[in-house]
């Protein structure tokens, strides 16, 4: 038996959390308790984790006793811990007392001093769990939906072959059986182990034989892929029978701009799909604004802004005669926030997803389940640049997709890196 003391943090990244832990008694300190009931008026997800926990602890309080604790579905038991009541010697001596991290983490000194079994503090908090250290308190990170991604800093793949498999891959445009460990989607760059610079760009499709990338000579909506890795996304972005498509990578990669130069042409030049709908999670980078005046379209603009520049670089390299406000009178691109897309359905709509690497396992699942017939979604984003303060690297929404879907025939991932914004954006992005 382990006792578990959950911090807020903790419930606000994943409100499911109190049955991760099984055979356990889980300790919610009342100050968690506290510190939720300021979430709970949001109308993003760490209002709705809020919410949603507060009414999962109301249910448990039908059962039973929280103070003393109410067994869980499997086997674990739950209780609520009152902070004041617990302050120990060491707290009050050495930390600000009435702080509320201080409080919280006062329950597992508390519980290690007076019960037999071992107390582990979970936090996703990395100074909070320097604190617990001090005070001889195991603390752990919250790992539930952690992912382990090798590759994604690597880029494209690299494979030797002979160079009769080259020669065949441009004559016959498949190799069938190639005898190459690979998994579904995946794309690799075959060299010729007999002449240099003689290479193929290819991808493994369902039966993980090797089909030829698609080429797009003429460029889409006046973009034209600088490398291979941007070829790899526009065959991807393309590909109407991948349904989900994520691009990783470092700033100035083209990411944000090829999903919506794809996203164009799918709409208004093919019309395989009635709309382009873009949208991103409102976080800021440094102080926020605070609240911004006029209608609900006025107040996303500053944080759509990126999205409006790419389109407006596309429409000025286009041969196509349509105007910006045209593609929004006449409905066919759409640019909203992510707040609002709970409960709805998104029926025959490329969707892109711009900075995914902010947002949460859950909050992936809630945007993915939304898609309707017909619908493709784009996850862009860096996971190495993230704002949200609950997730990092491997615990983001896009790291989390990638690896899920990783060999499903529906999915592919291009991991981006070489910079193409300009030459400062790229050295800046190396450098600094």
């Amino acid at each position: 038996m382990i006792n578990y003391v959950l911090d807020t943090n903790v419930i606000l990244y994943d409100p499911k959390a109190i049955n991760a832990f099984e055979d356990a008694i889980i300790n919610i300190p009342i100050m968690v308790i506290e510190e939720i009931d300021n979430f709970k008026k949001n109308m993003d997800q760490t209002g709705y984790n809020a919410r949603f926990f507060a009414r999962v602890l109301d249910e448990l309080r039908k059962e039973g006793d929280l103070k003393t604790g109410v067994m869980l579905p499997n086997g674990s038991k739950i209780r609520v811990n009152i902070c004041n009541h617990t302050i120990s010697s060491k707290v009050s001596n050495d930390l600000i007392r009435d702080k509320a991290d201080n409080l919280i983490i006062s329950v597992a000194i508390w519980l290690k001093e007076h019960e037999p079994y071992e107390t582990v503090f979970v936090t996703k908090d990395a100074n909070l769990r320097i604190k617990a250290d001090v005070f001889g308190i195991r603390a752990i990170d919250y790992t539930q939906e952690k992912t382990e991604i090798k590759e994604f800093s690597e880029g494209t793949r690299v494979i030797n072959v002979a160079d009769h498999l080259i020669d065949k891959i441009y004559k016959e445009g498949i190799i069938p059986n190639p005898g190459i460990e690979g998994t579904i989607n995946e794309y690799l760059r075959l060299d010729s182990e007999e002449r240099p610079g003689h290479s193929a760009l290819v991808r493994f499709d369902e039966q993980l034989n090797l089909k030829k990338v698609l080429e797009f000579n003429d460029g889409i909506w006046g973009i034209f892929a600088r490398n291979t890795e941007q070829r790899f996304a526009f065959d991807a972005l393309m590909d109407d029978n991948i349904k989900l498509v994520s691009l990783a990578g470092i700033s100035g990669t083209g990411k944000t701009l090829l999903a919506v130069a794809a996203g164009l042409k799918k709409v208004v030049d093919d019309q395989v799909y009635k709309k382009l709908l873009v949208s991103r999670p409102i976080f800021p980078m440094g102080k926020d604004l605070g609240y911004l005046p006029g209608e609900l379209k006025d107040k996303i603009n500053p944080w759509m802004q990126p999205v409006y520049d790419n389109l407006n670089l596309l429409l000025d390299q286009s041969e196509n005669p349509l105007t910006y406000r045209e593609l929004f009178a006449q409905n066919m691109v759409e640019i909203e926030a992510l707040t609002y897309i709970r409960g709805r359905s998104i029926p025959h709509q490329f969707f892109i997803v711009d900075e995914a690497q902010n947002l949460t396992p859950h909050e992936i699942k809630t945007i993915l389940t939304r898609a309707g017939e017909n619908t493709k979604i784009v996850l862009t984003g860096d996971p190495n640049q993230i704002d949200n303060p609950y997730i990092d690297f491997y615990s983001n929404g896009l790291s989390y997709v990638i690896e899920r879907f990783k060999n499903d025939p529906i999915a592919a991932a291009i991991y981006l890196t070489k910079g193409e914004r300009s030459l400062l954006a790229s050295k800046s992005a190396e450098k600094l």
